[in-house]
């Protein structure tokens, strides 16, 4: 995942972790380590008031650092057209699934859709940042669609994972660096 343009290697970096655990924040710090111009792909979609909120406050919490690309269903695509940026943060991808189940897409269709990514990932000029939930650690999900998404997700993290070149961990607002190894907390920027 080398430049040809002189500049530093491109760094593909996987962010996982449970709500709340530090993974967005260490995302953003990340990036603005990474590069002056960064984009953000937001995957949420504001169906109420309360999401229409927390978006605005994301928004406002980025500031004019980033610049807010939505785009809830075509990701591999709005990341193969960036261009002029020097990183781009992805958050989440467990959004974007949740996403793609509820159109209902088939479970082979959405299969597509991570390879499409990954595709995307690996290509990218950029530095290219995605964040993503860990939900497989918990309890077996209750409905059927709650499995499909479990399954789903773990499958796109590991597909994802293996075109990272880094991957990080974040619980409890720590942040474990799991590639490169060896493995160790790590600060805001990384290192």
């Amino acid at each position: 995942m080398s430049r040809d343009d002189g500049a530093a290697p491109r760094r593909v970096a996987l962010i996982g972790g449970g709500v709340r655990s530090g993974k967005s924040a260490f995302a953003l710090a990340l990036a603005r380590s990474l590069g002056q111009r960064r984009a953000f792909i937001a995957t949420a979609q504001p169906f109420d008031d309360e999401m229409r909120a927390r978006i605005a406050a994301h928004i406002r919490e980025r500031g004019d650092e980033f610049t807010t690309v939505e785009e809830p269903v075509a990701l591999p695509e709005r990341i193969a057209a960036l261009s002029g940026v020097d990183v781009v943060v992805v958050d989440c991808l467990t959004l974007w699934l949740s996403n793609l189940l509820l159109r209902d897409e088939a479970e082979a269709h959405i299969h597509e859709h991570i390879e499409a990514l990954a595709a995307a990932v690996e290509s990218a000029r950029p530095h290219v940042v995605l964040v993503s939930n860990e939900v497989g650690m918990g309890v077996v999900p209750e409905s059927p669609l709650g499995r499909v998404f479990r399954d789903l997700a773990g499958r796109a993290h590991q597909r994802l994972g293996r075109s990272a070149s880094e991957l990080y961990m974040a619980m409890m607002g720590v942040i474990l660096r799991l590639r490169p190894g060896p493995v160790a907390v790590v600060g805001e920027d990384g290192r």
